[in-house]
């Protein structure tokens, strides 16, 4: 009797491992296939990397989900009044509610991004730190994004277990993702001693702007993306702009007779806002590379940020582009 009991107990434990197990693949896969549109609207939004892989693998089961399988919604969010695009109806809180569908689930993403980083009770996360995901777990509990009590508890323990917050600091420009391997660790069984974990390493591939050639927009406003070596002389008769408007219009960028690398040059004068809100600065930026990658005039975005010229950037650093930052003193 004692040894059927611990067979049964054997292969009970064994059922365990194995369901953990394929769990954790089915998640592992889930943070593979969409790390990089997280990485690429944390820089376009502020909204952590972390944050949103982990909230995309608990609200869609990893992408396993009725609801993200029919809609390509993997954040729960939604139709509400201001929402005039496709819908699907699913029973969550109460029998057939309205979710918001998407094309491609990049759409989802960058949705999600937006009504966090527009909605007014989610203001207050923006002032937090990036790598504070503890503070964004609770505080999007305490806005209502969650009615689960334990939704904090749930997110923290994703990002932790898989170490999310390694892709936030990947968007931040603190890690290098070329050159540096992630540790991904499968989640524990909890109480289960002999349970081991698989380290799984990956090289993260960060993909760098594509721009179209020829004459188009940024921010509303012309633009050309040329190469180094280009003469900017060729650039202002072949678009009939004065030479010395085109330095101008440019940020009074030094009157060089060619490119020295490629880059941005914009036919017109910038716009005195930018597209977004705000904009996480990536290790090795300037304060003049992002006013052209972001298409506002230098001079705003310095007078947004209580910042001068010549000042230094690091990794992670706020910048607001469309008002005063907080702590900015003009």
């Amino acid at each position: 009797m004692k040894g059927k009991l611990f067979f049964c107990g054997i292969l009970a434990l064994g059922i365990q491992l194995t369901t953990t197990a394929q769990n954790s693949a089915v998640i592992q896969q889930y943070i593979e296939t969409y790390r990089d549109v997280a990485i690429a609207e944390m820089q376009r939004t502020g909204v952590p990397a972390a944050i949103k892989l982990a909230q995309g693998i608990h609200e869609t089961a990893a992408g396993t989900s009725v609801l993200v399988t029919k809609s390509n919604n993997h954040f729960g969010i939604k139709c509400k009044s201001n929402w005039s695009g496709p819908s699907v109806k699913h029973t969550d809180d109460a029998p057939n509610e309205c979710f918001r569908k998407y094309d491609e689930p990049s759409q989802s993403y960058k949705d999600h991004s937006d009504f966090l980083r527009n909605g007014q009770r989610y203001a207050f996360l923006f002032n937090l730190e990036p790598t504070d995901y503890k503070g964004w777990a609770n505080g999007l509990k305490k806005a209502g994004y969650a009615t689960n009590p334990k939704y904090p508890q749930i997110i923290i323990k994703l990002i932790e277990d898989y170490h999310l917050d390694d892709y936030t600091l990947i968007a931040m420009g603190k890690m290098e993702p070329k050159s540096q391997a992630i540790a991904v660790v499968a989640a524990p069984v909890t109480q289960q001693p002999v349970a081991t974990t698989a380290v799984i390493t990956e090289t993260v591939e960060v993909v760098k702007p594509s721009y179209p050639d020829g004459e188009f927009r940024l921010n509303d406003t012309k633009v050309v993306y040329v190469k180094a070596g280009t003469s900017f002389f060729t650039i202002a008769q072949q678009y009939n702009i004065p030479l010395k408007r085109l330095f101008e219009f440019n940020d009074d960028m030094p009157e060089e007779e060619e490119a020295t690398t490629d880059q941005l040059i914009f036919l017109q004068r910038k716009r005195k806002t930018g597209v977004d809100e705000m904009y996480i600065a990536k290790s090795g930026e300037t304060l003049r590379s992002i006013a052209q990658a972001q298409g506002i005039r230098l001079e705003s975005l310095l007078s947004y940020n209580g910042m001068t010229a010549g000042r230094i950037l690091s990794g992670g650093e706020k910048l607001y582009l469309k008002n005063n930052a907080p702590t900015a003193k003009n």
